[in-house]
């Protein structure tokens, strides 16, 4: 039986490369889906080995309760990836209260509290991932998205916690951080061209690469507690404003030039 891995939001953007290229290595691919059973369906039955389950992460009651029922039949569930978010606008002058809400519970705590109950159950012998997906935004903030970027501090206050608070050695908690990668929010095709190479290095990051990261990090070589930006250095510049923001701009000048 090959080793199993769940991957929140897995249907689609990220959650679907990352999800291929486990599928491709080998593991056995557990794909959750909220409202893209169709894609996720279709995904799962492109890969030789794969299921599908949803369940709603605004729920975390019933979040916790979907590791439990696969923990109890999984013996080797070895991996879970929280890939899964929300991403609305609001702003630092003015926190939307609802969209606060909605993505401090899905983008942090049903995150934490699934890698709670995935630690606290028996199994894989060879040690437990948990890859908590955050955003290059831990180091580079800036005013924009202010609940996406509020939760996602969060989410990465919980790696180190986590992993201190683990019962076996063998086990691993870790972050994995990109940048700009897919078109997002409202952006038109030329500023995402943009956008993807307000980077360090100026180049775009492939969604392969954060596949591939996450297939690094869930062999467990490095020390528990590590996060990895994949992001061609864009966390280690201090951008004022979202890249979707800084994109427009460059446009309208070069519109008005």
């Amino acid at each position: 039986m090959p080793p199993a891995v769940l991957i929140t939001g897995g249907a689609k953007r990220l959650g679907a490369a990352i999800a291929r290229a486990f599928g491709e290595a080998g593991w056995h691919v557990i794909i959750h889906y909220g409202r893209s059973r169709e894609a996720a369906q279709a995904l799962a039955d492109d890969l030789s080995s794969a299921e599908t389950v949803t369940c709603d992460l605004s729920d975390g009651d019933a979040s916790v309760a979907l590791v439990g029922r696969l923990a109890e039949r999984r013996n080797d569930w070895r991996v879970l990836v929280n890939c899964a978010s929300v991403f609305e606008p609001d702003e630092a002058s003015a926190l939307d209260p609802q969209i606060n809400r909605r993505a401090m519970e899905v983008n942090a705590r049903t995150p934490a509290r699934m890698a709670q109950a995935f630690l606290a159950h028996p199994g894989a012998d060879a040690g437990r991932r948990v890859i908590q997906m955050t955003d290059q935004k831990i180091r580079n903030p800036n005013p924009d998205f202010f609940s996406y970027t509020m939760s996602k501090h969060a989410l990465d206050a919980t790696i180190a916690m986590l992993s201190k608070a683990r019962q076996r050695a063998q086990d691993r908690v870790y972050g994995l951080a990109p940048g700009a990668i897919l078109a997002s929010h409202d952006q038109a095709q030329e500023e995402t061209e943009i956008s993807h190479r307000l980077n360090l290095l100026k180049r775009k990051t492939a969604p392969i690469e954060i596949a591939n990261a996450a297939l690094f990090l869930a062999q467990g070589w490095l020390a528990s507690g590590q996060t990895l930006f994949v992001d061609s250095g864009q966390h280690l510049l201090d951008q004022h404003r979202d890249v979707i923001y800084l994109a427009r701009e460059q446009v309208r000048s070069g519109e008005n030039a």
